[in-house]
């Protein structure tokens, strides 16, 4: 026993962190981490915590944490570049601030003069240890002296407290472990995303586009406001069992097959298909797309076609059956033919895992810094914790979209491993109830930490019966549920714009698909949603409230088909109301989280129809709302105190 020894401080608690730290927490630049720590000690001493900081360069800073309440101690700091950061959290008795506050007391409650000067005595001692540990500090030197020849002013005086603070030999302290910090680009944050297929952006009917047809469609979509523009994969296409319209089976003569059966004689993953323009358009796409202020995403899947150069060359990377022959995917009872799955697991694995990277790194050295990444939920976890942790930690800058429509779990733990964006649960939560709990999950609980989402009301894989029985009406709900819930979202553009809402007869996807054939669009059409998009975008980039998740605040209306939320940053303040029958109208009575928002409740509140292009004043917080979706199913508000 006489050689056991203990720990009096305990950091019992340590936030943000994710798994207790075995995972990053995500911010993006320019956004701070605050972190507080459960502090504790046995008796009533007094304790101290400081926060170390070591920034993406490797320099540390160090700073005092603040005692907020009931043992919780509080520091910030911001994230100024990109990359990754770590803190950790020190703590300690501090024994003079201790003996400073009992002196203290004793002092004001008459303690007798040889109590006192016992007592000077003892802090006095305290103040030349720190001198001695400092070198013989001259200040300490001299606040001790005084100390001992019974000065109560010196031994209460703040510039001997800072000194103290400064030179604590911090005796018996305490350290957690690091945490990790990720800190991503502002466009893994807030950003609208406009996908399209390039072979489908020919102003004849009939005729399969090219990169460059598609770049001239650019500068409508930066001009409704888009920031990314993403495109399928854009690869030659397999012949041997190509898909034909529909996923049908068999495919006529000029069917185009499915981009996303990779690789043909003509290349695979890092070429472009000939009927596109080549390698030579795709750069001049990327270039036009940067020279209007847009990012180009780029579609990555692994998988193959069976006429891909991976399969000649390296048949052991494939999945193989019984009898030898390369199995191709299947989930059934559908079955995918046209494509091969890669076995990560296989025996040359390494050699696949690198090939893979390097897949990658072709694109990311073509000017591509935003990937769409197909089903990663099917590949190994450990392949993309090495893969995306190698990419990200030579460009920080990189954005990875997981396209995984899978168990909450699955999803979440993606974006433990590294994907900055995440597909989600958006386009099957259509009622009040359904979007109000899983945006707060989202946006309220330790989700909010590491999972960013990316809500798109469509995709080429996705039409979902609310769409397809509301028409334009339910496009419009949708659309602007998407754009003002979360600060990123995209929208698979030219069937979402006119409407298109025709489903497939066995499956929750678009019939006619563009998967599967060309299609033309008219990118001038008048009537089509264009209008809406631009001026929702315009919104979200003038009222910083909608370019942030964490504080959405939903609120109650008196009617089950209308829902109530509101976000606020700063002074910028926005109130929706998105009514969910796009048939019938719909009122009922509200009150307005005033408290929330900041507002007075006493004053009137100035409201400027950001749909509407009106303004008027609200007096108090209850309030009657009506919307006639024939009109506008939405409303969306700016609000203040005058």
């Amino acid at each position: 026993m006489k050689h056991m020894r203990h720990q009096r401080v305990l950091i019992t608690s340590l936030e943000p962190s994710v798994d207790a730290g075995r995972w990053p927490v995500r911010r993006l630049i320019g956004e701070s981490v605050e972190v507080t720590a459960g502090v504790i000690a046995d008796g009533h001493d007094l304790l101290a915590a400081e926060l170390t900081v070591r920034h993406p360069n490797g320099k540390r800073s160090v700073s005092r944490l603040k005692l907020r309440w009931n043992d919780e101690y509080a520091g910030v700091f911001a994230c100024t570049v990109l990359g990754r950061y770590a803190y950790k959290v020190r703590a300690w008795v501090d024994r003079f601030a201790t003996w400073q506050d009992e002196f203290r007391r004793r002092v004001e409650h008459g303690a007798s003069e040889n109590e006192v000067r016992v007592a000077l005595l003892s802090g006095a001692a305290l103040v030349r240890e720190a001198a001695a540990k400092a070198r013989r500090n001259k200040r300490l030197t001299y606040f001790a002296k005084a100390m001992e020849s019974g000065l109560v002013s010196k031994a209460l005086h703040s510039q001997l407290s800072t000194l103290m603070r400064n030179n604590d030999a911090r005796i018996g302290s305490v350290e957690s472990d690091w945490q990790h910090v990720d800190v991503d680009p502002p466009r893994a944050g807030f950003a609208a995303w406009y996908e399209f297929f390039p072979r489908s952006t020919a102003s004849a009917p009939n005729v399969h586009g090219t990169l460059d047809d598609a770049a001239e469609r650019l500068e409508r979509i930066g001009a409704l406001g888009f920031d990314v523009v993403y495109l399928p994969p854009v690869h030659p296409i397999g012949t041997t069992a190509r898909k034909g319209k529909n996923n049908s089976p068999t495919a006529s003569g000029d069917d185009p097959g499915s981009p996303w059966a990779i690789g043909s004689a003509e290349g695979g993953h890092t070429s472009v298909h000939p009927s596109l323009g080549g390698m030579d358009a795709f750069d001049r796409f990327v270039r036009r797309a940067t020279e209007l202020g847009l990012q180009v995403a780029l579609d990555i899947a692994f998988q193959c076609s069976p006429d891909h150069p991976y399969v000649a060359a390296h048949p052991t990377w494939f999945k193989q059956r019984a009898d030898g022959s390369i199995r191709y995917a299947e989930n059934p009872p559908k079955k995918y033919e046209d494509v091969y799955p890669l076995d990560f697991g296989c025996a040359d694995y390494v050699a696949l895992w690198m090939e893979l990277k390097r897949v990658f790194e072709f694109w990311i050295d073509r000017g591509i810094k935003i990937f769409r990444v197909d089903n990663p939920h099917t590949k190994p976890f450990a392949f993309w914790e090495w893969c995306l942790g190698a990419l990200r930690k030579k460009d920080p800058s990189l954005i990875f979209l997981a396209e995984a429509f899978t168990r909450p779990k699955t999803m979440y733990t993606l974006a433990k491993l590294g994907f900055n964006n995440s597909y989600t649960y958006f386009t099957w939560r259509n009622t009040k109830e359904e979007l109000r709990s899983y945006v707060e999950e989202l946006a309220h609980t330790r989700v909010a930490e590491f999972f960013r989402p990316n809500f798109w009301p469509n995709t080429p894989d996705i039409l979902h019966a609310y769409l397809v029985n509301g028409g334009r009406t339910a496009h419009i709900t949708r659309f602007i549920l998407a754009a003002t819930l979360s600060p990123t979202y995209g929208v698979y553009g030219p069937p979402f714009e006119h409407v298109y809402n025709k489903q497939h007869a066995e499956r929750e996807e678009y019939a006619d698909n563009e998967k599967y054939e060309v299609r033309t669009w008219n990118w001038e059409d008048d009537t089509s949603l264009q209008p809406l998009f631009g001026k929702i975008n315009h919104i979200r980039r003038a009222h910083p409230a909608l370019q942030q998740l964490r504080s959405v605040c939903f609120f109650e209306v008196h009617n089950q088909h209308i829902l109530g939320y509101a976000k606020s940053r700063g002074n910028s303040r926005i109130v929706c109301f998105v009514t969910l029958d796009p048939f019938h109208e719909q009122a009922g009575d509200t009150v307005l989280p005033l408290d929330f928002l900041g507002l007075d409740p006493v004053m009137p509140i100035k409201v400027d129809d950001l749909l509407g292009e009106g303004s008027f004043m609200w007096h108090g917080a209850h309030q009657h709302i009506h919307l006639n979706p024939h009109i506008m199913p939405a409303a969306i508000y700016s609000v203040g105190n005058p």
